[in-house]
């Protein structure tokens, strides 16, 4: 039997225009994808074909236009014996204002990194946080979008594979899946199913404020330099906020 469609009420905007890559310059975004090729190299497959996530990743990083070289080297770095042991770690922290910020990091050296981060932080007279002083008031969430006009298709094929999205939305011809990060790969799953040699509009997982809030001019000075000097941090991947910009 047909599932009956849903609509469902976030506005995909706010969604998207709250996503706050880090690494705007090549060199950056070409060694943080270097990093995350390398680790879900390292922790599978290298083999493509064998390993499906470094597959997408590497899709990923090609749309971003990350050099194939750089690609290259990254795989054949995880065939390797021994390497660098990176692991994901995330602070939390309170900016002027009311604003929050939220820091994933890829390091291979965790004191030398929290170092880092909490010097931003004291040089504008602020501070980090514990876990989850924070992260409360945000949702992490997995945000995958693609052109099509198969809405009632698509939707349905979630459902039936047991994925229950959060958001759901139809942006003028583009379709807008937000669901759990524990969803994110079988909904790929289900949209390449659908749809052959799918392009990606959006493929974002990380974490989003449920309520933003707006600066004062000093405060956004403030918060900008706090920002700025977050998002030199080689080891620093992505910062999430909740300020309106």
């Amino acid at each position: 039997m047909k599932l009956e469609l849903q609509k469902f009420g976030r506005a995909y905007e706010v969604r998207k225009a709250s996503i706050q890559k880090s690494g705007a310059a090549k060199g950056k975004l070409y060694t943080n994808y270097a990093k995350e090729i390398y680790l879900m190299a390292k922790k599978g497959s290298p083999d493509l074909d064998a390993n499906i996530l470094l597959k997408r990743l590497v899709e990923k990083a090609k749309k971003d236009q990350v050099p194939n070289d750089i690609i290259q080297r990254a795989i054949d770095k995880a065939k390797k014996q021994g390497g660098e042991d990176y692991e994901v770690v995330t602070y939390e922290g309170f900016g002027p204002g009311a604003s929050t910020l939220i820091i994933r990091t890829l390091t291979d050296n965790v004191n030398r990194t929290v170092g880092m981060v909490r010097a931003a932080f004291n040089k504008v007279h602020k501070s980090l946080g514990v876990t989850n002083s924070v992260s409360y008031q945000y949702d992490y969430l997995a945000i995958v979008s693609v052109k099509s006009d198969q809405e009632e298709e698509i939707f349905n094929a979630l459902l039936e594979n047991g994925i229950e999205p959060v958001d759901f939305e139809n942006d003028e011809g583009e379709i807008v899946i937000s669901v759990s990060p524990s969803d994110h790969n079988k909904v790929k799953d289900v949209l390449e199913s659908i749809i052959p040699n799918v392009s990606y509009e959006l493929d974002e997982e990380g974490m989003y404020p449920k309520d933003k809030v707006t600066l004062n001019s000093e405060d956004m000075e403030t918060f900008q330099k706090l920002y700025h000097m977050l998002d030199e941090i080689d080891d620093v991947t992505n910062i999430y906020h909740n300020v309106n910009l």
